[in-house]
């Protein structure tokens, strides 16, 4: 049987690799295996398995946290921060950079959207940083790397599907997701900034006149963002509301916001209705998929082998670290989070808990290293999102190489949360005693 479910396993991946459409990948080789070695009887636990998934609330947060995303990116906040941002810091090496690095944070912390991020940056900042003379490696990387900002700072789509499969309370890992976040936008602009000075020639200084109306556009830019993370994070940080309820606090915080920019139209308001449709019933069929799945890698024993194998390893608890966080990294070279997230995750969770690994510490630490999925070629989306509306100039050599330093810049983030466990822990265990608990 250990050779039929490493097969089974083996081949899952092959097929993902070769394109087929994750959710039926999942669920075809789920009836085939369990079909001829556990019986398509083994498969009435399956629609109680599915109803526990859809019935879940914590999950609700999903499609009103995609809807707050969408709104936002059709409200013009993006082009807004980015200009602005661009006039504050332009005039400092590399300004322009550290403006897209703070803008992609802020975005992440109200959006969480990395397609649309990317997207709308790569539109408006990178022709904006060539023409003031900005190397398109460094231009490139950095937008690609603020895009993907979105997930590991809350609210995150990503934390909330890992704090149900691990088991963890969503609200505690977006505070615990907080600092680490913090992390990753000073070493980038700690890269950027001593680049910057090493090489002006790759990030000048530009000449900008500073407005009149700077301070007011700085305030008109800022306060509707901060609003919105106050509301939404600050909601739940001080348990005001759960993380569902504080995500449609933010779908309205949003809408709010879109009628401040006076981007709420009907058609605005049904397009984003329907990619909110789309992209909620994309996670949830794979879901479905994912659950099939694991059913039959279950009943053919498949966690007892994993977990035999892991504790086997040299070095405990440590090995099982290290030999974890490297096959999340190797594998978001060919999956995508989401696969990744459904697939290796409830493998690893069961065999942590084993280990007494603290959940909350180790679904951050995933967390940060499924981020560098969307950068890693040769399926980072972020790469491809940049390439389709990056200027003919810009190449996909430029964009490989320029995402390196960011994707190291997170390798060593993620070295410093497994050395410094209470980078994640602080906040959460500070919030629990005020909380009194």
């Amino acid at each position: 049987m250990t050779i039929w479910i490493l097969l089974m396993f083996v081949s899952l991946i092959v097929l993902l690799m070769l394109g087929y459409p994750v959710a039926f990948t999942l669920g075809a080789i789920a009836f085939l295996f369990g079909g001829i070695f556990l019986g398509f009887d083994f498969f009435k636990l399956l629609p109680l398995n599915i109803w526990g998934v859809m019935t879940n609330f914590t999950l609700i947060a999903v499609p009103l946290f995609i809807f707050m995303g969408v709104i936002l990116d059709k409200s013009g906040l993006a082009e807004d921060l980015l200009e602005t941002m661009g006039q504050l810091f332009g005039r400092l090496r590399g300004g322009l950079a550290l403006s897209v690095v703070f803008v992609g944070a802020l975005l992440a912390a109200t959006t969480g959207v990395v397609g649309a991020t990317v997207v709308t940056m790569g539109i408006i900042a990178l022709p904006t940083m060539l023409k003031h003379g900005y190397s398109p490696q460094l231009a490139s990387g950095t937008i690609a790397a603020a895009g993907t900002l979105g997930q590991i700072i809350p609210p995150s789509i990503i934390l909330i599907l890992l704090g149900d499969i691990m088991g963890v309370p969503v609200g505690r890992l977006f505070i615990g997701a907080v600092m680490p976040g913090i992390l990753l936008v000073l070493l980038f602009c700690l890269y950027i900034t001593v680049i910057a000075w090493l090489k002006p020639q790759v990030a000048p200084a530009l000449n900008i006149d500073k407005s009149e109306n700077l301070v007011r556009r700085v305030m008109f830019s800022l306060l509707p963002p901060l609003s919105l993370v106050i509301a939404v994070l600050g909601s739940i940080f001080f348990g005001i509301a759960s993380p569902t309820e504080s995500a449609a606090v933010g779908a309205l915080g949003a809408i709010i916001l879109a009628i401040m920019h006076n981007k709420l139209s009907m058609k605005n308001l049904r397009a984003s209705m329907q990619l909110t449709t789309r992209l909620t019933s994309m996670v949830f069929l794979i879901l479905i998929g994912a659950t099939a799945f694991g059913l039959v890698f279950r009943g053919m024993g498949g966690d007892i082998l994993m977990l035999d194998i892991m504790t086997s390893l040299p070095g405990g608890k440590w090995g099982f670290l290290i030999v974890s966080m490297l096959l999340i990294f190797l594998l978001g070279f060919f999956l995508d989070f989401l696969q990744i997230c459904f697939i290796v995750v409830p493998i690893l969770t069961p065999i942590a808990k084993f280990l007494q690994i603290d959940p909350l510490w180790f679904a951050v630490l995933i967390a940060l290293n499924l981020q560098t999925s969307f950068l890693t070629p040769p399926f980072g989306f972020s790469l491809f999102y940049l390439k389709a509306v990056a200027p003919v100039q810009v190449r996909i050599e430029h964009i490989y190489k320029g995402i390196i330093p960011f994707v190291s810049l997170q390798v060593i983030g993620l070295f410093l949360l497994v050395m410094f466990p209470a980078i994640i822990l602080w906040l959460p265990n500070l919030m629990d005693r005020i909380h009194g608990l």
